[in-house]
């Protein structure tokens, strides 16, 4: 398993709109493995396989770039920068962070927390209350000078390492890093198998704010088959009734068939599991009750598609602790390989 790079690629930093560097080190890594790499206007990488035959079945992998993050929105007098944030955020797992402030000239490190009294001078009352998000500041420990380094719109990620524990990966950004990950892994692992389809590894950006680069390269490709790649929730943790866990770690990759974005092709879903089952790949059927993944988008492009998603659970998800099991992630490229070496 090739943990450097997925390291190298959760620590990358990149939110909506500003993807350029994940994109870059993308690049780098597939250097030989498509016949055909571009960018699209809004910035997804988009990477095509040719087939064989005159009018081979177009398959489309939709791995998105982005992480969840902040764009800065005001920078006041004494160079404390407010946010706006580009993504889902709980407020609870805000306080006390330290983050990344990236601009166009260079990196800044700082520290993220709500305004008002720290535990010491604060009442009862104080204690309670939950910050909104606008309530949130960083500080760059620079004073005014922050005015003369940041911009309004840099942007701003969490600033927290990739560890390795036992069986797990922690991160921030595993979503949707794991699925560049394996974007990437499962066409190097494909060699020459699968060469009957078309395939499309569309790297995809502004996901985690409405799925846009996934519609624009959908409407481009117009695939026959749509894959999503992406995380979902592993709620097998405590406080949470097992009917809501969504999936269970260690129990497999999840064939996802309904988020409110999408309902996935029966068939299809039906095709991928009883491939896995063939080749002894653990798997899990899942289901959402909200959210939504770039496999919608294919679904739903031009004269539509069909399509389905190959997800990973993951505990703690949108924040700096999100874990993976080591042996779903593996699972998750194993369907994908399989699949794609059928046609």
């Amino acid at each position: 398993m090739n943990i450097d790079l997925l390291k190298r690629l959760c620590e990358m930093p990149g939110v909506p709109g500003n993807e350029d560097r994940v994109r870059d080190l993308i690049s780098t890594e597939i250097e030989g493995l498509f016949d055909e790499v571009t960018v699209d206007p809004m910035g997804s990488l988009l990477c095509k396989r040719n087939g064989t035959g005159t009018d081979p079945l177009k398959i489309m992998l939709l791995c998105h770039m982005d992480e969840i993050g902040f764009l800065v929105s005001h920078i006041s007098d004494k160079g404390y920068l407010y946010l706006q944030p580009v993504g889902g955020f709980d407020p609870r797992n805000l306080f006390s962070r330290r983050v990344l402030v990236c601009t166009d000239d260079g990196d800044y490190k700082g520290v993220m927390n709500p305004g008002g009294k720290p535990v010491h001078i604060a009442s009862p009352e104080d204690r309670k209350k939950v910050p909104e998000l606008g309530e949130f500041f960083v500080d760059l420990g620079m004073g005014e000078k922050a005015r003369d380094v940041v911009k309004v719109g840099d942007f701003v990620v969490m600033d927290e390492p990739f560890l390795e524990m036992g069986d797990k990966f922690v991160s921030k950004a595993l979503d949707n890093r794991i699925a560049c990950w394996l974007g990437i892994e499962a066409i190097r692992q494909l060699g020459d198998k699968g060469r009957d389809a078309e395939i499309h590894v569309a790297f995809t950006c502004q996901e985690e704010v409405g799925l846009r680069g996934a519609r624009t390269a959908s409407y481009a490709i117009k695939p026959d088959i749509g894959i999503g790649i992406d995380t979902t929730l592993a709620c097998d943790t405590p406080g949470i009734p097992e009917k809501d866990a969504t999936t269970q770690q260690g129990k497999g990759f999840g064939l996802h068939v309904r988020d409110s974005s999408f309902i996935a092709d029966k068939a299809l879903v039906q095709e991928i599991e009883a491939l896995a089952i063939k080749n002894d790949i653990p798997y899990q059927r899942t289901m959402l009750a909200a959210g939504g993944q770039d496999g919608a988008a294919a679904q739903q492009a031009a004269a539509g598609a069909r399509a389905v998603g190959i997800v990973v659970g993951t505990r703690y998800i949108h924040t700096v602790t999100e874990m993976v099991e080591k042996g779903d992630l593996q699972a998750a490229l194993d369907i994908i390989v399989a699949y794609l070496s059928e046609f």
